[in-house]
Formats: structure tokens, sequence, C-alpha cells
């Protein structure tokens, strides 16, 4: 048979690489569901009155190699200069052994968020160590898991000092030399809760009747203010008191909890991280232990398993936003644990002396810079400093700016006659004596000038770090690259990830990270541009950005796309703003009611408790769907006041609701704007629209729908798609303002595009897939979920489908009635699959005593068959229990999972053979997961908590 040139050239092979199944497998579960094609199971689920028309409007899908060489044409419009800019963002050296065994392994960047602790242990320690440096280095005693980025991360500081402060004022104090962008997030989120903000200089602080204060060391000036006696002026007066800080900085200064701060936070982006034209990057955020339960965000914690083995846990979950839901202390979901990793494992590999010898050598260079310019009598404005440097050069300013960027170096233009220089690790003498000719300071020598600063220093001496740090021997024994390469493998190996089998996560879309798609993240040309470079030298970047928001409009119906939200949280908040700022617009700004139904995400009513809105929870009938009836009784007893509702689609339940546009005319007809949850996009894409169902704006997991991968539990991204009318109040940036109507809004994230440098993955991954691929994509993840469904029927009842009896993207199972027969409830189902190679699929969510599954378009049939298989299996088990065989308390359940302690020696015991326990089916054996630690007490966790790295000592033991 004669092939055609297009036929051979195969343009959409990709598509198959993508989709899990080949065709003779996907006809073969169609068969085993009942549907005769992709397009009849479509229409047995997806309403009609809201399925697309027409094809996506989107170019013919690429190959691998034509769309990362596309890509790597339009990286190299980027211009890579050495940026001395500052402002939280530096370049940095990362160690080798880390990029490539961390960063650009699947087995680091395909893990989902620890929920399932038992193979969770690698990462787990990883996120112990960021915690311990990050309490060593503030000098507090409590640190988090990481939180979005140093901007963010103070706007949570405010929050917590209103919660954690008794002081009656309403007003926060914000130092004026705080970087531009913290003020401009904390600007958008004091609006929406109702504070007033006060500025002034950092020393005058304590002059204001204020709840908490908000402090740059050091400051966007490269100062180092007295912070010991202004702390101390604001505790006497019951003020809160959060310091925004560099951990980098913290190597030589005095810590922030010496100083008598209450919060410490910043960025932990210079510990290896690329500036990636401004993300991903792991805010931290520390405090005192007294506030533990007011802390946001996740707490990494030590507690024991079954056996009485140390082993580590998310602690004190019952503050997170999914229990909580708007008495939550935050709205996070994704942090950026694959970026503290990174840090962690940065500061682990470099050890206490390592980092404190780049701390100096980067102190020093900044002081021998500024002795030279001193010297050919500049104005150096600054009295103190760590490594950044502001010069005064009046009408000369313009001048040396360009002169510098003729030579290749980004400067800070701080004002028509001030530029600033901050150095980094990859500073160098040869770029000080570059800079020193910029600046007409000609015919010094480093050398010459380092020998006359013998004993100069821009720190001062009150303010110079005494304290021990990096103390534990965690970060003093793997300074070799063997011994750092076999601890990142010995921690890789702990945890299950999707290089390893399927993560059926409901609401988590854990699909294939393609390799394609995760090459372009470690480029030059994307990882090492600052976020306020000039944006001449950011082309590329803009272009594909522009490209992806191309694509995003095509796929969901809006009119605009806000690319600034770093997570999809983040985007449920930014679209909440979007929508107070337009009643606010036209004069109806007391619409303050948000309708949610009973089966959203915590984190809906939680965001919609950040944007001061008050949640009315709308109820949902016994199909899964929401009570229409009681959405209009709702909707018309707050109707002078309704804001919006925030709705998934389809369902948190798995179902596609047929009212859907009703629901969404009821709220119109009220005034209202409709806030659609985009978690469940991935059901959606090809078939129907977010705008053509009715909502006004929505956000995109890019980390769900769009490929990038959960990385640990972060990083993600969450742009917002908007109507028209709501586009000019979207979020942009103060500093490097983005084009668009909405100049001029406040921010809500630190950087003007988010964490920028992941977008191109999910480029890639619609450039290659194309309208056919993704339609596809969406098609197969439907025939995925029903073919589970449908396997699993017998065993387990499937809790909710549509009319035709089909689910969408994902199915829940109902564990309820076997817990009452027998005691097994979800959580011993989930421990159990460990055993079989499985990650568990959402246990309890939506509806308590369940089990959510989303198989995802990216898992073959063998693969779904195996996990199909497993709970078969698994059901079995728990029937031996239902009749007595086993015990209620002694069975394979109840003390999952199994480790090979359980198979050593011979006092087992049990009613169940070892084989039974390790080797459920005869196909586990070529694939063996191993959990490192048994079941692990959550109580004995929270009730001795600890949140440390634990002796070594105590591991052994």
């Amino acid at each position: 048979m004669t092939h055609s040139l297009t036929q051979l050239e195969h343009h959409e092979e990709f598509i198959g690489r993508h989709i899990g199944s080949e065709t003779a497998d996907l006809d073969a579960m169609l068969k085993d569901i009942g549907a005769s094609s992709l397009d009849d199971l479509v229409s047995q689920t997806v309403p009609a009155a809201i399925r697309l028309p027409h094809e996506l409007p989107l170019d013919a899908p690429q190959t691998e190699y034509d769309a990362l060489a596309a890509l790597k044409a339009v990286a190299s419009k980027n211009k890579v200069q050495r940026s001395f800019i500052g402002m939280g963002y530096y370049d940095v050296i990362i160690p080798k052994v880390i990029l490539r065994n961390v960063l650009e392994n699947p087995g680091w960047y395909t893990a989902y968020t620890p929920y399932q602790a038992e193979i969770a242990q690698g990462r787990l320690e990883a996120l112990l160590n960021y915690q311990q440096m990050v309490i060593d280095l503030t000098g507090m005693e409590l640190a988090n898991a990481s939180l979005l980025d140093e901007a963010t991360a103070a706007a949570e500081a405010m929050a917590m000092a209103r919660r954690v402060g008794k002081a009656k004022s309403n007003a926060f104090f914000v130092d004026v030399d705080c970087f531009p962008q913290t003020i401009d997030v904390v600007k958008t989120r004091a609006a929406f809760f109702g504070f007033e903000l006060v500025f002034g200089k950092a020393q005058d602080a304590a002059l204001h009747d204020v709840f908490g204060a908000l402090l740059q060391y050091p400051n966007q000036q490269g100062e180092l203010a007295d912070l010991p006696a202004i702390v101390s002026a604001l505790k006497a007066k019951g003020v809160i008191t959060a310091v925004a800080t560099d951990l980098m900085a913290l190597l030589l200064l005095k810590s922030p909890g010496e100083i008598g701060a209450d919060i410490a936070l910043g960025s932990a982006q210079r510990f290896g991280v690329p500036m990636g034209f401004g993300g991903p990057h792991a805010a931290f955020f520390a405090t005192r232990d007294e506030h533990k339960r007011s802390v946001p965000g996740r707490i990494i914690g030590v507690s024991i398993d079954a056996r009485g083995k140390k082993a580590l846990r998310m602690a004190l979950q019952t503050r997170e936003q999914h229990i909580r839901r708007e008495k939550a202390n935050s709205n996070i979901c994704t942090s950026q644990v694959l970026l503290a990793n990174i840090a962690s494992f940065y500061a682990v590999y470099h050890g206490p002396q390592g980092l404190k010898r780049i701390a100096t050598r980067i102190h020093r260079l900044a002081a021998i810079f500024a002795e030279g310019l001193k010297q050919t009598h500049l104005v150096v404005l600054n009295n103190s400093f760590f490594d950044t440097i502001h010069i005064e050069l009046g009408s000369h300013a313009g001048d040396v700016y360009q002169a510098a960027l003729a030579a290749g170096y980004n400067l800070r233009r701080v004002s028509p006659t001030v530029l600033g220089v901050s150095f980094d690790e990859k500073s160098s003498r040869a770029d000080v004596e570059a800079l020193w000719q910029a600046f007409g300071a000609n015919g010094h020598s480093v050398d010459t000038i380092d020998g006359l600063l013998a004993d100069g220093n821009g720190i001062p001496a009150s303010l110079g770090r005494e304290s021990a740090y990096l103390t534990h021997p965690v970060f003093n024994r793997y300074h070799t690259e063997h011994e750092m390469l076999r601890y990142i493998k010995r921690l890789e190996n702990k945890d299950l990830a999707l290089n390893h089998s399927m993560i059926s996560l409901g609401s988590c879309t854990m699909k294939l990270n393609a390799t394609s798609e995760m090459i372009p993240v470690t480029w030059s040309e994307f990882g090492d541009i600052h976020p306020f470079a000039p944006l001449d030298q950011a082309q590329g970047y803009l272009e594909m950005i522009n490209g992806l928001d191309g694509y995003l409009r095509a796929i969901t119906g809006f009119d605009a796309i806000c690319m600034q939200p770093n997570s999809g949280a983040q985007g449920e908040y930014a679209g909440l703003v979007a929508i107070q700022r337009y009643h606010a617009s036209r004069g109806e700004g007391h619409r303050n009611v948000c309708l949610i139904p009973k089966s959203a995400h915590g984190t809906n009513p939680a965001t919609a408790q950040m944007a001061s809105l008050e949640v009315v929870v709308v109820n949902c009938d016994d199909n899964g769907n929401v009570d229409v009836t009681d959405l209009k009784a709702k909707a018309e007893l707050h109707s002078k006041h309704l804001s919006c509702l925030m709705i998934t689609y389809p369902s948190t339940h798995g179902v596609f609701e047929e009212a859907i546009k009703e629901i969404c005319e009821i709220v119109h007809g009220h005034g209202g704007q409709v806030y659609m949850d985009g978690a469940n996009l991935n059901a959606q894409v090809g078939l129907t629209q977010p705008a053509l169902i009715g909502a006004d704006v929505s956000h995109m997991n890019l980390h769900k729908t769009f490929c990038i991968p959960h990385g640990g539990g972060g990083p993600g991204m969450g742009p917002i798609g908007l109507k028209a009318h709501l586009a000019p109040f979207a979020s942009n940036h103060a500093v490097q303002p983005v084009e668009g109507p909405n100049q001029g809004q406040s921010a809500v994230s630190a950087a003007p595009f988010g964490s920028a440098s992941i977008l191109p993955i999910s480029y890639m991954y619609i450039a290659m897939m194309g309208a056919k691929g993704l339609k596809m994509a969406t098609q197969v993840a439907l025939l995925n979920a029903n073919y589970v469904a449908t396997k699993l029927a017998p065993y387990f009842p499937v809790l909710y489908t549509g009319s035709k009896g089909r689910v969408a993207h994902e199915c829940i199972i109902d564990i309820r009635p076997i817990k009452a027969a027998c005691g097994i409830s979800e959580v011993d189902i989930a421990k159990r699959l460990m055993d079989y190679g499985f990650h568990a699929p959402t246990m309890s969510f939506p509806v308590a005593g369940t089990i959510m599954i989303e198989p995802t378009e990216s898992e073959s049939k063998a693969e779904l068959d195996r996990f199909i298989e497993a709970l078969i299996a698994i059901r079995q088990e728990i029937s031996k229990v239902e009749a007595g065989e086993w015990p209620a308390d002694s069975n394979p359940l109840k003390h999952a999972p199994h480790t090979q302690s359980d198979v050593i020696g011979t006092d087992w015991g049990r009613p169940y053979s070892q084989e039974t326990a390790v080797f459920p089916l005869a196909w586990v054996r070529d694939n063996k997961f191993w959990p490192s630690v048994n079941r692990i007490d959550d109580v004995y966790g929270d009730r001795n908590l600890f949140c440390a790295c634990v002796p070594m000592d105590e591991y052994a033991q």
C-alpha cells in the first residue's frame, strides 16, 4: 500500500504518545461500556445544549521534533543578559547534580501532593530539610513547607497578623522600602479584606496605631534598617511584626527571630532556582511556635508509624481549606514543593560553610564595587548593604544605564537619577570591572580595592550574624557529588510517582507530563530572564505567552486571559477580585453574597472569604446535581446583594449537570456573575466551553488539564479567562505592566506572568495535540472513567451518574455501606492499594466515606485493567472480613501498607500470609513498590507536633 508523504510525516504522532490506549483497546473499552464510538459516548454524557457546534480553531498538531524546534526559534528571540536588577530575583548557579536528578527527573516532578504519606517519605524528608533550613536562617521556631511567592507570602502575613494579633486597629503598616511588587499585591489583598494600609519609613512604624507591620530586610534600596530598635518599639505596642527578608543575606545578618519579629518571609529563589521571568519560586514563611495553628499553607511534621518508627506527614491538616472551608487560614492549595525541594537540596549540597562562602563573596563583590565608585567620587547612597547598591548619578543616569546595557548588563532604573546594582551568585570580578567602566569609574583594580577593604563591611556590627545555623547532620555530610547523588536517589526511591504507576486522583488530573513538554523549562533562554528585564529582551517570552493566550481563548471561548495567577487557588481569587471590581465600577459594591454548591472544592469558600464575600451554600439533590429550586430561592433571597456563583463543571460529583445553562441564567437574572472553577476543564476541552455554558470568568489549572506536572505539591499555574466586560478588571502589575484593557489594576502575584518559566509546558502540549488531539484526549478521559465505573459497579456502588447512566471524567465509589457492615473504611482501601503498587484515589471528597477516581486519558487499558483488578481483589479481601474469615481488626486492609519489615523474621502471627500481604496479585512481583514506613499515626503527630529535622540517631532507632 502506498502512503503519501503527508501520511508518512505523521504530524499527529504525539497524540498517540499522550493518549494511553491504541485504537483496538479503545474499541474494546467502548464495547464493554455499551457505546458504539467516542462520539456516541459524548452524546450520552455531555448535554446537547452545551456541545460545541464546531472544532476548536487551533493549528494542526505538530510532531515533538517540530514543536521543539519551533519553540526554540521563539526562545532565541529572548536576549539573555546578566541581570543586576535584584528586587527579589537573582541569577543562580543550580548544581548540575540537582538539575538533572531533581528538576529534570520525573521521579520528583510527577509525584502528587503527599496526602498518602507512607509513599511520599522522600519528598517529605526533603521538605522537612527545607523547613529546618528556614527555621535556622530566620531564627524562628516553626516554618511551613513553602508558599507561592514572596509578595503573596507578605499578604498572607498581613492576614495572619490580623488573626493572631490583639490590637483593635484595622490598619496595617507597610514599609515604603518594601519591594514594589510586594506592595502591589498587599494593596490588592488589603482592599478586599477591608484593611487600611499605612505607608511610611520603617523607623516611623511605631508612631502609628496598627495591628501589624511589614518591614523589608535588607530593603529595596539595599539598606539595613535598625530593625532591633524598630521591632522592639512595635512589640511594646502589641503589633505583630512581619519581616520580608533574603535567605542569602541571613547567612551574614542577624536573623528576624533574634531581632524579635513574629513572622519572617521571603523567596527561596536564590537557593538554586532560576529566575524564569518570575517563577516558579518557593516562598518561605516562618513564625513563633505559639502561632502554629494560624500559619497559612502546609507544614510537614514528624510522627510514628504502626511499628513505632519515625515517619513524616503533613501536620495539622485540620487548618486546611478543604476541611475548614471559609474558616481556613488561607485558600492555598498548590504551593511550590518541587522548588522548595531544590532549595533544600541546594542547602544540603553546599552546607553551612559553602553557603556562607557564597554569601560572603556576593557581599564582598558589592563592597568592592561600591568602594570603586566612591573613589571615583560618585555618590553611593547606601550607608549599609548586603548585595545592593544605589547610586545617585543626576542627569548622567540614563547614559550610564545605556552603557551598562551595551556591555550586556541590566541595571535597575530606580528613578530618573538613581541606578541600582544587585550582585548575585554568578557575579564575578570581571563583572565588577565592566560595571566600573560603564559608570566611568575606570582604572581601578579589583585586587587593589579588595586589599584596601581588609576591614570594610557594608553590614553594621550590630546586625552581623553570630548565631550558628544548619548544624543538623543532613547539612554536613552530602557535599561530594557521589554522596549527594545517592542521597537524592535514596529519597526518590521512597516516593511513588507517575513513572511507577497511575495516580487516579479525582479532580487532580494526573496525566502524562511529556518529556518534550518539559525540556524547554531548563533552557537558558527561559530560565535566565529577570521578570523586570527590559521587554525588548523578552520578545520570545512574550511571543510564547501571547501564543498560549490565543490557545486558551480558543479553547475556553473567553475574550481575554490573565496569565498572572500562579496557582488554581490564586486563579479563583483573581476571578473573584475581577468580579468585585466590576460590581464596584457600576456602583454596586454592596454585592457581597457568593453562592457555592455544597459539592464545591474547599478552596471555593476559602477564596470567597478572602474577597470578604458572604458564603451561602446551595444544596445538591440525590443525584449530585445542584438543587435548582434551592438555587432559585437563595438567588431571589439575596438578589440585591448577589455577587456571584462559584460552580465547578462538570460537577465535583463527576456529572455533567443538564441544568447548567439554566443555573447560569438564574444568577445573571439577579445581577450576579458566574465563576466557573476550572478543576474539571479536562472534561470540557474540544466538547464545550466555559464561556459557551454561561461562565463570566474561570481559572484554568495548567497543572491539571494542560500538563504542567504537580511536582509533589506544586508548582502550578491558574490563569483566568474573562468575558469582555470583566477584562478591564483583571489583575495587572505595578512594576512591569502588561498590555491590555486592565491598566492600573493591582496584582495578585509577584510577577507579571506568574510562574512564566513553566508556561512552555502547556504551550508545547497544545501545539503537539492540536484541535484533534485535544478533543480526543477529552473523549478518552470520559471513556476511561466510564470504563472504570462500569467494571467496578458490580463490586462498589457508583454514587452519581448522569441521566443516561454515564459519569464525566471521574467517578465516585461509595465505601459507606462496607464500613457500616464490617468497619473497613476508605482509608483502609487507600492504604491497601499501596501494596498493589498504586497511589490511592481521592478520599472522602466531595462526599465523606467515598473514593473519587479519575483515570485520565494518558492511562492505557492495560494499566486501567491492573487498577481495576486491584480494587476487585481488595473487595474480595473485604468479603473475607465481612464473612468473619479474617478479624475486623487484623486483616490485610487494617495493617496496610506492608513494608519489608513485615516480611522479615518469624513473628508474623497474622491470619493471612506474608505473600498475601506484599504480593496480593501475581503481577505485583514484577514491579513491586515497597512503602518505606507502615501506616502513620496522624493523631500522635498532631499531639506531639515536631516540624524540624529529627536527629539522625533517632532515625536509626
